[in-house]
């Protein structure tokens, strides 16, 4: 052995401290807590849904004369998004991540829930933590939503009402919402994560890591109000992680789907939480009443704090607002409002151009 490898390996066994007890001191430095997701005083953040075209943000702030605050992206489990990260630069909206498990190319499950709980998706999880945490990028985390929806593979039943499969019970469900809640905010070493997760009821962290560092998001829950197929086994209250783990709670809403009863008794039924509306759309033509009446709803109903349009893909589509001028004039008179701001605080900022004003090399 040369004279220089001792010193290499004491030179990487200091490195490695220091990275260490860096981590251990970033794990515990206050990132913008969750609670400062929730917008002030009698405000709501109204959003819509990313396309992947950045022209659509634009003609769709374009049409109702309000720059949205939120952009929603949905993306696949395990999948990076540095193009998803652009555009929330480019739209200048805080993101609100909608995470599914069906393969994006073929729809095939990725991962069971129970497999998600037992720690078997951990490093993904670790990566979104230290990715948000690594940008001090404020930002929603909507996973696995609508489990109650038996089209979704993560769903626990079939559209017959039938369970899809033992690793698809509610009780997974429930533990993998609850894994992922403590490994994507993180904040502390590791005993401190595997005692959380021990108090969940779940088996320790599958990594080497010494901690994680507190991500500054927050993590919305958010089943369809009665279920699809609606029987009593598929309700929402059968998919509730706990209040300890869950920042925000909502549903979707659809204009060919009115349920008013079951919006009231969801929105009821969590009382301790900011309430979502992550996903609302006229869906199959003009329906100004639908617009008017929910703009009505979300105004009485002080927890309703977030409102996020899901525009679909293309200019035909009928979930497109534009097409819909009656709707369209309901939805763009109540947005302004001054309980609407055009923008979240911190939005994502696209980073400063290197000297001499020359994009970076990809």
């Amino acid at each position: 052995m040369s004279e220089a490898q001792p010193m290499r390996a004491t030179n990487w066994a200091l490195g490695a401290l220091a990275a260490a007890c860096l981590l251990a001191v970033l794990a515990l430095v206050a990132a913008p807590a969750a609670a400062s997701l929730v917008p002030p005083g009698n405000k709501v953040y109204f959003g819509v849904s990313d396309t992947g075209d950045p022209a659509d943000f634009g003609e769709f702030s374009e049409a109702l004369g309000r720059h949205p605050a939120l952009i929603q992206t949905f993306r696949t489990w395990g999948s990076d998004f540095p193009e998803s990260i652009e555009r929330w630069q480019t739209a200048r909206a805080r993101p609100l991540l909608h995470i599914t498990t069906a393969d994006n190319s073929d729809g095939h499950e990725l991962i069971s829930p129970r497999a998600i709980a037992g720690g078997a998706g951990d490093g993904y999880l670790i990566r979104l933590n230290r990715l948000f945490w690594a940008k001090e990028m404020p930002a929603y985390i909507r996973p696995l939503a609508e489990p109650n929806r038996c089209l979704n593979v993560y769903a626990a039943y079939d559209c017959e009402g039938r369970l899809r499969s033992a690793a698809h019970r509610p009780r997974w469900y429930k533990r993998a919402f609850r894994r992922i809640y403590i490994l994507v905010h993180g904040g502390g070493k590791r005993r401190q994560i595997n005692r959380r997760l021990r108090r969940a009821g779940l088996p320790p962290l599958r990594s080497g890591l010494g901690g994680l560092p507190k991500a500054p998001v927050s993590i919305v829950w958010s089943p369809l109000p009665a279920g699809s197929p609606t029987v009593p086994h598929n309700r929402p209250k059968r998919f509730y992680p706990g209040s300890r783990w869950v920042d925000w709670a909502g549903t979707d809403f659809y204009s060919d789907n009115q349920d008013w009863k079951a919006l009231n008794g969801l929105y009821n039924r969590f009382s301790g939480k900011p309430f979502a509306i992550p996903e609302w759309s006229v869906s199959t033509g003009d329906d100004s009443a639908f617009v008017r009446k929910l703009m009505t709803w979300v105004r009485r109903h002080r927890r309703a704090k977030m409102l996020v349009y899901y525009q679909d893909f293309g200019s035909t589509s009928s979930y497109r607002i534009q097409n819909w001028p009656s709707s369209l004039g309901v939805l763009r008179n109540a947005l302004r409002s001054p309980r609407f701001p055009s923008f979240a605080p911190d939005f994502p900022k696209a980073p400063p151009p290197p000297p001499g004003g020359l994009a970076p090399k990809r």
